[in-house]
């Protein structure tokens, strides 16, 4: 029996009609789309979902290859080339095993348990294997299998702590992938053998190392290394939080709920203490320097939760005897008939022009010099500024806050010396990861945030959301991201056990995101990740929490 097929390329509009036999495997259809191709497909979208090429055709719509220079597509290609290095460090090294710990700008920060500072040498002989696994060109074979049978596989092969989450989890049907003689388990899709996983490099970092890869824009060769101490510093000190509250992934969150309400209670509140002391010592750092700091500079991006933030900085700044007063970068946008617009004729509100600079510093300015300013306030029905709606003063040697996307660049803040500025990047900066090689990526746990804010408070299905986001993060590309290690400070927002309160809201927000639209890919993956997590709720989620932003019931907010 056959079935109807529009098959095609993902970024390319044109698409083959064509008849292919029911039960066909995608590896072997798209052999006759891979001749002349620059890149190799190392999966499909397959009626806006993602899947492996060993998946089967079972009913007709439609096939977009999927290759290194799509989103979803990279996705495939990081997580392959992990189980990649997984298989070679076990194969060379079986007394070691590989930890993915975090995102590192394009690449990833791993280190090897059972040794730390791996040698020049050692990850020379890493790659060496790599590459042989990757010339022999290994399959990588997804096999399902009942979790009664796979859960006992995974715990020989040395997965205890996977064995024990999906044991947890309860999945009826697991997906083992095997390379060789090594299993792997993935939450997302796999390439179909290691000979497409050409492009990395392995490069030693603090104890451990980077595994680099390549990017959507140039996919054939490793993207540059920009150091980034500062985020590097945040993310281990995160780390460190784990360790306190003895949560290192989410086997040990099922293991936390398990013991019952009160150590989910303490898990919470431990948590919001760890933060609130990092926000008192924050305060404490910027009152020292009191006499010579004027502004406090606070941007971070999308669902980072920089509203809740500067209040509770404000409430530790007040403890300490100043008074600081707020302005928000949002209320000087200029009327919308003058915003910026993007090639598409749409309005680039993430644009520095969308901003009125000269009113801005010129108010500012006057702040700091003591005089009284009436500050506009931006109507977003009407997409109008109005101008002197606000009396500000600033007691002398009191600081103003302030926060927006634009917040870290010196070209908002001209009228103000370097000197008199304090810097914050806040952004949420995931604790916690699924397992030793599945990891929640910083972009999409801020996404699940979004998507319950969006619902919460905007009216706006998690559909909508998901079209928008791909231009929020381009946003943040091009206008957060390049400043945010001129900070003097940074924070990471990210709480622990947030993603299992998300996912009572975020679950049915997502389940409603219709198949016949490509974003059902994204709805799909982060369903995936909310799949592994435990039920936790909210009730203990402190009323000044960063999270009650997103979920409601803050007594920030006025709610």
């Amino acid at each position: 029996m056959a079935v109807k097929l529009k098959i095609g390329h993902w970024t390319a509009k044109e698409r083959d009609d064509v008849e292919i036999r029911e039960g066909a495997l995608l590896l072997d259809l798209s052999k006759s789309y891979s001749p002349g191709r620059s890149l190799p497909i190392i999966g499909a979208l397959y009626n806006n979902e993602v899947v492996d090429l060993y998946t089967s055709v079972r009913e007709g719509g439609s096939i977009l290859w999927l290759d290194m220079a799509s989103e979803h597509g990279m996705r495939i290609y990081k997580q392959s080339l992990v189980m990649l290095l997984a298989q070679a460090v076990r194969e060379l090294f079986p007394h070691w095993s590989l930890d993915v710990h975090h995102s590192l700008g394009k690449h990833s920060y791993c280190e090897l348990d059972g040794t730390i500072n791996p040698s020049v040498r050692t990850l020379e002989l890493i790659t060496d294997h790599m590459n042989k696994l990757i010339e022999a060109d290994e399959p990588i074979v997804p096999n399902y299998l009942p979790d009664s049978l796979a859960i006992p596989v995974l715990e020989e092969a040395g997965y205890a702590k996977t064995a024990q989450l999906l044991q947890s989890v309860g999945n009826k049907r697991v997906c083992i992938y095997t390379m060789g003689q090594q299993i792997f388990h993935s939450f997302y899709s796999l390439a179909p053998s290691a000979g497409c996983l050409k492009v990395f490099s392995l490069e030693p970092y603090e104890k451990g190392f980077l595994i680099r890869y390549p990017t959507m824009k140039v996919p054939e060769r490793v993207a540059p290394l920009t150091e980034m101490p500062k985020v590097a510093g945040v993310l281990r000190e995160t780390k460190e939080w784990t360790k306190i509250l003895d949560v290192y992934n989410v086997p040990g969150l099922y293991q936390t709920v398990s013991q019952g309400p009160k150590a989910v209670r303490d898990l919470i509140h431990v948590s919001e203490a760890l933060q609130e002391k990092y926000l008192a010592n924050l305060a404490d750092q910027i009152y020292e320097d009191r006499d010579r700091l004027r502004v406090i500079l606070i941007a971070g991006p999308s669902s980072s939760g920089k509203t809740t933030f500067c209040y509770r900085l404000a409430i530790q700044l007040r403890v300490l005897g100043l008074r600081p007063v707020t302005l928000s970068t949002d209320d000087y946008f200029v009327n919308r008939w003058e915003t910026p617009k993007n090639a598409d004729g749409s309005y680039d509100f993430e644009s520095l022009r969308a901003i009125n600079i000269d009113l801005f510093n010129d108010n500012l300015a006057r702040l700091i010099a003591g005089e009284e300013v009436r500050t506009p306030i931006f109507d977003f029905k009407q997409g109008q500024r109005m101008d002197d709606a606000r009396l500000l003063k600033l007691e002398p040697g009191h600081p103003v806050i302030i926060e927006g996307i634009h917040a870290l660049n010196e070209a908002l803040t001209p009228a103000v010396g370097r000197g008199m500025k304090f810097k914050i990047y806040i952004s949420s900066m995931v604790q916690i990861d699924i397992d030793s090689y599945n990891r929640v990526s910083t972009s999409d746990a801020r996404l699940l945030r979004r998507l319950v804010r969006d619902s919460q408070y905007r009216g706006k299905t998690a559909e909508a959301t998901l079209i928008q986001w791909p231009a929020v993060r381009q946003g943040e590309e091009q206008n957060i991201f390049p400043f945010q290690e001129d900070a003097d400070s940074m924070f990471n927002t990210a709480l622990l056990y947030e993603t299992g309160v998300f996912k009572k809201y975020a679950e049915p927000l997502l389940k409603q995101v219709s198949q016949s639209i490509p974003e059902y890919a994204d709805a799909q993956r982060l369903l995936s990740i909310l799949s592994y997590f435990p039920f936790i709720d909210d009730k203990d989620v402190p009323l000044n929490s960063i999270l009650r932003e997103f979920i409601g019931g803050s007594s920030i907010h006025d709610e």
